[in-house]
């Protein structure tokens, strides 16, 4: 007995007698107010635990190893797919003769739909010409394995039917003595151009302009012979890298640019600021390699002497700094701590209110006693 008498004396929850205790409507009230108040924070509570928290992170990029991935979505609307080409440089102006790349072309026609029982044009990105001193002919990206070679044109053409490509003959080298082709028909279809190049980790370039695409003297010329012509596009997607969900990180999207009045020569020009970042998910400890960017853009009119080639150019710098954004799952222990606050402090604050209720209600009666007395 003297240690149960003991322990009695540890409580700090002594009960009252019910005999003591009364029973009011505005406690009643204040208890079902506080209860549904603390079953909504528990719950906010709960799903805040369950959902993994984005932390931020900035620090210096050191991961050069890895290539960058342009993935292109590009219409154009007023120039046929034999009529124009797409090439990449890195900052040094050298060309990329031998990116990795897996570009198609589509054929529209002017009102941007696709044309029927045509198959997509595999692009040869920058073709570089043929060694001379080399007995191996290149097969353009068609080749089947490293020793295949492609010496002629019906080579290459062979190639390209086992991949099932569509090939622009006045881009292989082998076939530039067997194709000719009509300019007027440069301005009856459209053209959608789709894929990705990967390219080295370095500031660059890459555009679509008109024409065959070729180096002379370190100049990198098009061979096409219109002195106006209509640029209009759609920018229907541009990122670097990997897809993320979390943030809209590709603020070219949906971009559509018409050119209006007489057709002229225009210079569409687009200064990306890149930003590596990385994004490592919570229940996935392998991190996805992307890109923010920012643009500014600039259209120049060559119809005033203005120096330039008309096209659709995309220059980019990369940021010397990476962002990570990381997603963390928060402890049980963090949840349970906060559930018990959540509890001790609405019920606190409860208890309070309803003192001060009661309070309030026994002042009001006993003035109202007193008046009727008086």
């Amino acid at each position: 007995m003297k240690i149960a008498d003991a322990l009695r004396r540890l409580d700090a929850y002594p009960r009252t007698l019910e005999d003591f205790s009364v029973r009011t409507v505005s406690g009643a009230a204040v208890t079902l107010i506080s209860s549904s108040i603390v079953l909504i924070l528990i719950f906010l509570e709960f799903w805040a635990y369950i959902t993994p928290h984005l932390t931020e992170e900035l620090f210096v990029d050191t991961t050069r190893g890895h290539k960058l991935r342009i993935n292109l979505d590009i219409t154009m609307h007023n120039l046929a797919c034999n009529y124009l080409s797409l090439d990449a440089m890195d900052s040094s102006g050298d060309q990329h003769l031998r990116v990795d790349h897996n570009v198609f072309k589509h054929r529209l026609d002017l009102q941007g739909n696709p044309l029927k029982k045509t198959e997509p044009i595999k692009e040869i990105v920058v073709v570089s010409p043929s060694n001379k001193n080399n007995s191996c002919g290149s097969c353009y990206g068609a080749e089947y394995n490293s020793t295949h070679c492609c010496n002629n044109c019906e080579a290459v053409l062979d190639a390209y039917r086992t991949k099932k490509w569509n090939v622009q003959l006045d881009k292989i080298e082998q076939c530039k003595d067997q194709y000719k082709r009509s300019d007027l028909d440069a301005f009856k279809e459209g053209c959608r151009i789709q894929g990705h190049l990967e390219v080295n980790r370095m500031a660059g370039s890459f555009h679509i302009a008109p024409g065959s695409s070729f180096s002379l003297r370190q100049f990198h010329i098009h061979d096409f012979q219109f002195a106006d012509v209509k640029l209009s596009h759609t920018i229907n997607h541009l990122s670097f890298g990997d897809k993320i969900e979390f943030a809209k990180t590709h603020p070219l999207d949906g971009l559509e640019v018409i050119s209006e009045g007489d057709p002229k020569s225009e210079m569409y020009n687009y200064y990306l600021k890149i930003v590596p970042t990385v994004y490592v998910k919570a229940n996935d400890g392998a991190p996805t390699y992307t890109n923010q960017f920012s643009v500014t853009r600039y259209k120049k009119d060559l119809s005033n002497k203005e120096r330039g080639m008309p096209g659709v150019f995309f220059s980019y710098e990369l940021s010397p700094l990476m962002v990570k954004y990381e997603e963390k799952q928060r402890s049980f222990g963090h949840f349970a701590t906060n559930c018990c606050s959540i509890i001790g402090g609405v019920f606190t604050v409860a208890g309070i209110v309803a003192v001060f209720l009661n309070s309030s209600w026994e002042a009001l009666q006993r003035k109202l006693e007193i008046g009727k007395l008086s």
